[in-house]
């Protein structure tokens, strides 16, 4: 079953941020921890997952991953401290 996720994605506290979007969020995030999947989040380290968002449609997690993503890093940071304090 399909559930539209927005999510992101760090090396460390306050390391490399990684920001996407999935369908399949445990099989992506297993992908991510394991660096199945060559690409940024590889290349970077990017192992944890620090922050997700559950959508009713892809069109709205796609809308608001492009928000996230042209956000600043202070922005997202704000964001993860607010979901995930510690």
């Amino acid at each position: 079953m399909k559930e539209p996720c927005v999510y992101m994605m760090a090396s460390k506290r306050n390391g490399t941020i990684y920001a996407g979007v999935t369908g399949q969020p445990i099989k992506r995030f297993y992908e991510h921890r394991e660096g199945l999947v060559p690409g940024f989040s590889k290349q970077y380290g990017c192992k944890m997952l620090v922050w997700y968002e559950i959508h009713n449609t892809m069109i709205s997690a796609i809308t608001r991953e492009k928000q996230i993503k042209a956000g600043s890093r202070a922005d997202k940071l704000a964001l993860i401290e607010s979901f995930n304090p510690e």
